[in-house]
């Protein structure tokens, strides 16, 4: 709900009251391209729901690559603003916002997907490896080869946690699958995942789950024409190609920062605390499947979906098989 211009949030960080006046100032950091139709952009995309919901006055560092110190440069870049709230899109920035947290004690931190805290840092996070098990799940189903693969590019947090769970689903559905794995170091090299994608084709992969931005579109390249089907992330890509795409592992990296900051307007949000939104918040996290998979395997997915949202069944994010040479 937007706030009035005579409205005082008293907010409590740390043990320490914050008394603000005015509309919401808010800044995010986004390391990567805002229209890189993934993981950046939904993030981007969220920031601007933040200002049309709340009436808020937002600002943003983009573009920033994934290393320690350019973020937390960055951060501080935001953070000289002294803006209500600084967010952190990507656990690729939780090293660089705890130090730069720590720098700004007056200023509200999160980091989106991030698993860290603070006296005045909180992380939010969509539980995007549900989404990714049932891919698995799907994947375990769906492949004809028994040959499954998955691409990422740099190894933070989330990916890893989303590359363990899609083995843990494929495994669930297809225990004798064969599980082809690999961080090729770049997340926007459309070249890089075309060649990789090609690798794992001629190993023999149907299904390949892609955890990329820009760079999706080399793998993209590298199915055209052959029998091998994609399973994205984070946007619905069964509907813009649902050829090459059979299954989509939503989760919608946007509502973090939404969430965080409906947390700051309506006085409850708290340093020190992790929130986590998974499959029981459908418009959050879940999974799309293509108009061709079959009834039975829809069937299927939906019942497995209950079970992990009753806690009947335990999505595991740990891996520590083989993994291919980048």
């Amino acid at each position: 709900m937007h706030k009035s211009a005579t409205l005082c949030l008293l907010l409590m960080t740390g043990g320490a009251a914050f008394a603000q006046g005015g509309d919401l100032d808010i800044a995010m950091l986004l390391p990567g391209r805002i229209d890189d139709n993934g993981f950046m952009e939904a993030g981007y995309n969220g920031l601007l729901r933040i200002q049309r919901e709340f009436g808020a006055k937002i600002s943003h560092v983009d573009g920033i690559k994934p290393e320690r110190d350019l973020l937390a440069a960055a951060l501080r870049e935001l953070a000289e603003r002294k803006p209500d709230m600084v967010i952190a899109h990507g656990g690729q920035n939780s090293e660089a916002a705890q130090i730069v947290a720590a720098e700004y004690s007056d200023i509200r931190f999160v980091v989106v997907q991030g698993h860290v805290t603070g006296p005045n840092l909180s992380s939010y996070e969509v539980l995007q490896e549900e989404s990714a098990w049932l891919a698995g799940a799907a994947a375990g189903l769906l492949t004809e080869t028994d040959v499954v693969g998955h691409i990422s590019g740099i190894r933070v947090a989330p990916g890893l946690k989303g590359r363990g769970a899609f083995y843990h689903g494929l495994m669930h559905t297809n225990p004798e699958a064969r599980f082809l794995t690999i961080f090729a170091g770049d997340q926007d090299d459309n070249a890089l995942s075309q060649r990789v994608a090609t690798a794992q084709i001629e190993e023999g992969a149907d299904i390949i789950f892609t955890m990329l931005n820009a760079g999706r579109s080399g793998a993209t390249e590298a199915m055209r024409g052959t029998k091998t089907r994609q399973i994205g992330n984070v946007i619905d890509w069964t509907a813009v190609e649902p050829g090459i795409f059979v299954a989509s592992a939503l989760a919608d990296v946007g509502i973090p920062g939404v969430e965080a900051v409906r947390d700051l307007a309506d006085g409850q949000w708290q340093a020190g605390t992790v929130k986590a939104i998974g499959l029981e918040n459908p418009a959050a996290v879940s999974l799309a499947l293509s108009p061709d998979v079959p009834a039975d395997v829809r069937a299927e997915i939906d019942g497995l979906r209950d079970q992990i949202v009753a806690d009947r069944i335990t999505v595991a994010t740990d891996y520590d098989g083989p993994e291919l040479a980048p």
